[in-house]
């Protein structure tokens, strides 16, 4: 699990071996069966997760019940409720597989020792943080100007190997759009190719 770990960090700074042969210390393993829940709302969010297999979701549901989608986590992607992660506040979101997973967890604690043992963790971090910032931006400003085939289109342009495996319910209330709406959409573009 560490490896895909150490190959995302690598894509964003440079590890000596040293830092490295290190990095397990901090992480802890842990595998997710399908549906199986990592954080719930109202508890307090003690890790933020790395995914090195599989694919987790975080959303929150309203009064009626609805869920709504938040952010998909799949191999190399960080998960987390930050929220409550940075301020120990209840979390306000859940996440659970939507496959079987395999993640690291990594503790307030151990965040802390990291980026003090390993100088260049917080580069790493804070270049997550900016791209994380950055495409928070952007979801928004999608959600506000563009239509809901437009929506779909930038989501299926950037992660089309993801539109495959989740759920196309799951995809709609990500876009903000009816299940009936998404089939609408994807029936359209079929009959144009």
């Amino acid at each position: 699990m560490i490896d895909v770990l150490l190959k995302h960090i690598s894509e964003k700074v440079t590890l000596s071996e040293q830092d490295k042969a290190l990095m397990s210390n901090y992480f802890v393993p842990k595998r997710l069966r399908k549906r199986q829940y990592l954080l719930q709302e109202g508890d307090v969010c003690k890790n933020i997760t790395f995914v090195s297999k599989g694919l987790l979701r975080t959303y929150n549901v309203d009064d009626n019940g609805d869920e709504h989608m938040s952010v998909f986590g799949w191999e190399g992607w960080w998960i987390s409720d930050f929220n409550s992660f940075l301020t120990g506040v209840p979390a306000m979101f859940n996440i659970d597989a939507i496959e079987d997973s395999e993640v690291l967890l990594l503790s307030r604690e151990n965040y802390e020792a990291i980026t003090l043992a390993i100088p260049v963790m917080d580069r790493y971090f804070r270049i997550l943080y900016q791209n994380s910032i950055v495409t928070k931006e952007r979801r928004l400003m999608s959600s506000v100007t563009d239509t809901a085939e437009e929506k779909y289109l930038r989501l299926s342009q950037s992660n089309p190997d993801m539109i495959e495996r989740i759920p196309q319910n799951l995809i709609a209330s990500y876009l903000g759009i009816a299940p009936e709406t998404l089939s609408r959409i994807r029936k359209s573009l079929a009959t144009k190719k």
